[in-house]
């Protein structure tokens, strides 16, 4: 297995990986104007990119994920509430289907709460087990803080979600599984968010104080300070949509 974390300026983090062995590939949360560097690292490692996936629709930067699936012939897949929002072609994702790349397997789990379409992904390698290794959290939680929930609803009720999202669908794993978020230090997606870009599940549950929180703690202390909304955000969510030109 092969696996690379690509940091941009305002702490958003992509994801590149899959099996070198049988040469098939994922690309998650591609930022506009990276395009190229996940086809070069295609062929470096020598690779198809099978699959190139959103883990939602965001509102703080411009994808490359829709530009980088038709460079390539891939799928551009995100979950399968966007079927219909979209102004352009998908792959519809859901809750507990596996992607296949060789011996690389990616489950996918819809954690709603930052926004409505959020997904997980849960990642293993059958070479070493057929545990999961490690899990692509996107904007549902971060190292030391969560997703904020007022860029895609109401906030109390997004907060609602996003902890049901958090102790369904992520705590039930096991504690040595790795994270890796949609963003670290920088980003506007979260507050109080760590400058390291990984972390464990088991850190993460002692030492990130949302995830001890009882709902209603949880649901009050997510929304009593929400940080300012990302610039242009309408612009960047309509040109993500395929609603602008």
């Amino acid at each position: 297995m092969f696996f690379k974390q690509r940091a941009s300026a305002d702490g958003t983090l992509s994801y590149f990986y899959g099996c070198g062995g049988k040469g098939f590939a994922v690309a998650v949360d591609v930022v506009a104007g990276d395009e190229t560097w996940f086809v070069n690292e295609a062929q470096k490692a020598a690779v198809a990119i099978s699959f190139v996936i959103d883990t939602h629709i965001h509102a703080d930067h411009l994808s490359g994920g829709r530009a980088l699936a038709e460079q390539v012939g891939a799928p551009y897949c995100m979950h399968e509430s966007d079927v219909g929002l979209v102004h352009f072609p998908i792959r519809g994702l859901r809750d507990g289907e596996i992607l296949e790349t060789g011996n690389v397997v990616t489950q996918v789990l819809h954690t709603p709460g930052h926004t409505l379409d959020s997904l997980c992904l849960l990642v293993s390698d059958r070479r070493r087990s057929t545990d999961p290794w490690f899990v692509l959290t996107g904007d549902t939680l971060f190292v030391s803080g969560v997703g904020r929930p007022d860029l895609g609803g109401t906030p109390e009720e997004m907060a609602a979600k996003l902890y049901d999202s958090l102790h369904q669908k992520l705590l039930v794993l096991p504690n040595d599984l790795e994270i890796f978020p949609g963003h670290a230090a920088g980003s506007v997606c979260g507050a109080g968010l760590s400058g390291k870009p990984s972390s464990t599940l088991g850190f993460e549950k002692r030492w990130d104080p949302y995830l001890s929180m009882d709902r209603e703690t949880f649901v009050r202390a997510l929304t009593a300070d929400l940080p300012e909304k990302p610039a242009e955000m309408a612009r960047i969510v309509a040109t993500n949509l395929g609603k602008a030109a």
